[in-house]
């Protein structure tokens, strides 16, 4: 397959685990990021450029010739205006990869859409710490109001677990390939706990950029 992906928003905490998951298993990434500064990695497969996400134009420029596309895109857990930020520039990100006649665009989801029981989303739970709401919540309206509709592109929305990647948790920071995929429905483990380190999460990713399993629909992880 074609092995020259773009990475949006490759500099943040999940998007640096999927850029050196890409980087490892030999692809070319072209990492489109606001800050380039941020990017510590040096490789010869790697392409650093700056890009505004919000800049609709400049970014679909930035996308032509890639058939790939993986958006790791989030305006910062402690930007004030991450739920405005979300709704605004995610629409741009889908638009931008449509015009630039990208085939494949996966997203990294959110967790706040998940069912935790039959007809409960963890967004409704009333669970979630408040400076996280604005984030979870814009991310899941994007996903049920707009990429729900979206027939046009081939994308994937990719949930994590509820837990992803907190270094206090067990398991957290390895890579170890095992553990399990689903639909709409958070995993949970034996002890009630819905877990997936960031490195497994970034090798389920790349695992699905590699061969396609999921088409148009979300799927999710856990352990």
């Amino acid at each position: 397959m074609n092995k020259n992906v773009a990475l949006i928003g490759a500099s943040g905490f999940v998007g640096s685990a999927i850029l050196r998951e890409l980087l490892d298993r030999g692809y070319q990434v072209e990492a489109l990021v606001n800050h380039p500064e941020k990017i510590k990695i040096q490789d010869k497969a790697l392409t650093v450029k700056k890009v505004d996400v919000s800049d609709e134009k400049a970014l679909t420029k930035s996308l032509r010739g890639f058939d790939n596309v993986i958006s790791a895109y989030n305006p910062g857990w402690s930007n004030p205006n991450i739920y405005k930020d979300t709704l605004t520039n995610y629409p741009k990100i889908l638009d931008a990869a449509k015009n630039a006649g990208v085939k494949r665009l996966l997203i990294v989801g959110g967790a706040g859409t998940l069912f935790v029981k039959p007809g409960v989303r963890l967004i409704d739970t009333g669970t979630l710490p408040e400076a996280w709401v604005p984030g979870v919540k814009s991310l899941g309206e994007f996903y049920l109001n707009t990429l729900m509709n979206e027939k046009d592109i081939d994308w994937v929305f990719f949930s994590p677990a509820g837990n992803l990647g907190d270094m206090g948790a067990k398991g957290s920071g390895k890579r170890t390939g095992v553990y399990r995929l689903g639909k709409d429905d958070m995993i949970f483990d034996k002890e009630g706990n819905s877990f997936i380190s960031v490195e497994d999460y970034a090798k389920a990713m790349v695992d699905e950029l590699a061969t396609p399993a999921h088409h148009k629909e979300r799927f999710t992880i856990g352990y």
